[in-house]
């Protein structure tokens, strides 16, 4: 499932096993705090002696169970493995799935160069263990020529009671399929510019879309011409390298089953156009197709997971550039559809190429639709760097923000005050790209973006600028660049409309 042509594995193997094997270099465990002290989660792989002593030496080198903290022995004599690794879970009464997947992550960050690790994690949860080990060890290393003597960490031994039960190993299966498609969300949003334009956005996601058995239709530049998407057109115009609209479809087999449409921003570098952005940070708007990459590997993974429901992901693909021929403020462009917009500033680019694609998608009448997007900067300002902000009709917003937070992505509802709507109206055309003040960004650009949304259609809007990509350190199962935000949250969505419809 790797976007790149290798198909290389992005994470470490991940493997069941029901007791500690002699291949193993590492024994991860968990530690939570205690009114007493640290207190040691090893399950049944260590005897009461071995777990006491392992106990004893953590706390000897100053080891707490706080949260994400990881301290590393020798291991006792008998043990076999060289080292034992203690992962902090904090609280006991704040252990939960997105705790362990945590504190995996953390552990996978300090195994690099392990090359089989075992772990206890996955007895408190199989399926976040997974995730965090495959996740926290993931790096983009395709421009890297010198490795300083530092690999990846290979292979990780799931310890569990009944590692051959069929629910056990199709747990691990689910978990490792989404941790991937994760991982290839992250791998697009890294790959820098230079080398994901366009034109090879649309190859990648071809050919993502093929091997996973996917109906597959790319438009180019003529035909989004002919087509008439001149938000996609307008934006992309300023680029030597023009746009694209890639389609993927996804058909669960069965009768009746629920019609949703992903709708992802590809923005594969903004420099915010005429309206040109600061210098400072600019490098960091390679991460602005995130919403693109999300839907592309979310699509691919509803195939994999044989999802019952039919889905059809939008990725329109743009290059917003300042040119002689760029958009200018003041331009007045045609959405798909119909609908004149007078662009007052480039620089709002995303939400002119989504309502293309978002009026495309109505077309097939579905019954779900969500789009993502490294929007705007309000969101940062609203909810900060790891909190997406989630719009929409009311019912369907609450629920998928309800399934972000089960899943640890921690989606926040948001409003969309009526107000705000007039401040969109154009002296010149039908909408305007923004309002004339900086209030309530984030809502004014969801609220631009509903005006495309067909009535009847339950809608949600996930604006991810802050959360698709980390400029700070590394934290749980989050390295830094790109964080594969919102995949977990599509997938667990798209899963609860299959089962409740």
């Amino acid at each position: 499932m790797s976007p790149d042509k290798s198909a290389s594995p992005l994470g470490p193997d991940l493997v069941l096993a029901g007791s500690l094997s002699r291949r193993a270099d590492v024994l991860v465990i968990g530690l939570t705090t205690g009114s007493d002290g640290p207190e040691a989660s090893v399950g049944d792989v260590l005897d009461d002696a071995t777990a006491e002593a392992v106990l004893a030496g953590l706390v000897a080198v100053g080891a707490t169970g706080k949260a994400e903290e990881v301290t590393r022995i020798p291991a006792p004599s008998g043990l076999a493995v060289s080292s034992v690794l203690a992962v902090g879970l904090g609280s006991p009464d704040d252990v939960d799935a997105e705790q362990v997947r945590a504190s995996a992550g953390a552990a996978a960050r300090a195994l690099a160069g392990t090359s089989v690790a075992a772990t206890t994690l996955s007895g408190l949860d199989l399926g976040a263990a997974a995730e965090g080990f495959y996740l926290g060890a993931y790096t983009f290393t395709e421009f890297k020529t010198k490795n300083n003597g530092s690999t990846p960490l290979g292979r990780v031994e799931l310890l569990v009671s009944s590692p051959r039960a069929a629910a056990t190993k199709n747990t691990l299966a689910r978990s490792a399929a989404i941790a991937e498609a994760v991982a290839v969300a992250r791998e697009f949003v890294n790959t820098p510019p230079s080398h994901l334009f366009p034109a090879e956005f649309a190859d990648r996601a071809r050919a993502l879309g093929t091997a996973a058995g996917l109906k597959v239709e790319v438009l180019d530049e003529k035909a989004l011409d002919k087509g008439g998407f001149g938000g996609i057109l307008g934006v992309g115009k300023g680029s030597s390298r023009p746009p694209r609209l890639v389609r993927l479809t996804h058909k669960g087999t069965g009768r009746g089953l629920k019609k949703v449409a992903l709708v992802g921003k590809g923005i594969t570098f903004d420099t915010g156009g005429i309206s040109i952005k600061p210098a400072a940070g600019m490098e960091n708007m390679t991460s602005d197709m995130g919403g693109a990459a999300a839907v592309i590997a979310t699509a691919v993974l509803a195939a994999k997971l044989g999802l019952k429901v039919t889905v059809d992901a939008y990725a329109p693909m743009a290059e917003n550039m300042p040119s002689a021929t760029a958009q200018r403020p003041g331009d007045v462009l045609t959405q798909y559809g119909g609908t004149t917009v007078e662009v007052i500033n480039t620089d709002a680019e995303g939400r002119l190429i989504l309502a293309d694609a978002i009026a495309k998608a109505c077309e097939a009448e579905p019954d779900y639709l969500i789009d993502t997007a490294t929007l705007t900067g309000a969101q940062m300002v609203a909810l900060g760097t790891r909190t997406p902000g989630v719009m929409g009709t009311d019912g369907f917003r609450d629920r998928v923000a309800r399934v972000s937070q089960e899943v640890g992505e921690n989606a926040w509802a948001m409003p969309l005050p009526r107000e705000l709507r007039a401040d969109l109206n154009s002296r010149v055309a039908d909408l305007a790209n923004v309002t004339p003040h900086r209030w309530g960004g984030m809502l004014a650009a969801a609220i631009y973006l509903k005006e495309f949304v067909a009535d009847g259609v339950e809608w949600a809007h996930i604006d991810v600028a802050g959360p698709a990509f980390n400029t700070g350190g590394p934290f749980g199962y989050t390295g830094k660049g790109g964080t594969g935000v919102p995949v977990r949250t599509m997938i667990a969505v798209l899963e609860d409309i299959a089962a409740n419809g």
